[in-house]
């Protein structure tokens, strides 16, 4: 099997189902920013955390979910699709990181140790591809659990962040104004 298939050629490209749509359509941009974000952090691992990284790994599956799940314009109940367990199992691993963190009293800058840095750098990748889903369910019909969980997603990239910034011993900075 060959990479290039020269189908995409004219600026067109197929969904789940083959039907034929723009690369700049909200779908595309949608679920190719899901993509962007679970490239950036696949390169994160190894945090040198294996908590953090088993975590890491799981989201990156889940992230293949949530694409699957916004290029397929009419989905039937067999094809893949993020459901709420998902997104309860990022809750808990919110709550049980900020069980070993210092309270959040105000916004902290991003930033850190590299992993820690890298980790801030996703999450606003994932607020951009949410902000992709929004505008792809303004359009079209889409599962609103896929838009929940990179809502969800973003925060736990944070709590990450602090986390690994944490463990490493670095000091969070907060914006002065």
């Amino acid at each position: 099997m060959t990479v290039y298939t020269g189908r995409g050629d004219e600026g067109m490209t197929d969904l789940r189902d083959m039907s034929r749509v723009s690369k700049t359509s909200p779908r595309i941009e949608a679920y190719g920013t899901v993509d962007e974000a679970n490239a950036l952090i696949g390169t994160i691992r190894p945090t040198g955390y294996d908590d953090v990284d088993d975590r890491l790994e799981r989201i990156q599956n889940h992230l293949h979910i949530v694409q699957a799940d916004f290029a397929t314009p009419d989905p039937d109940e067999d094809d893949p699709a993020v459901g709420e367990a998902h997104v309860e199992e990022l809750e808990a691993w919110i709550d049980e990181a900020d069980e070993e963190l210092d309270p959040l009293t105000s916004f902290v800058l991003p930033g850190g140790s590299e992993a820690g840095a890298a980790l801030h750098h996703a999450r606003t990748v994932v607020r951009r591809a949410e902000r992709r889903a929004v505008d792809l369910a303004d359009a079209d019909p889409v599962n609103p659990v896929a838009v929940a969980y990179l809502n969800r997603l973003s925060d736990v990239l944070f709590t990450f962040g602090r986390l690994v910034n944490a463990r490493d011993g670095v000091r969070e900075d907060r914006p002065t104004y």
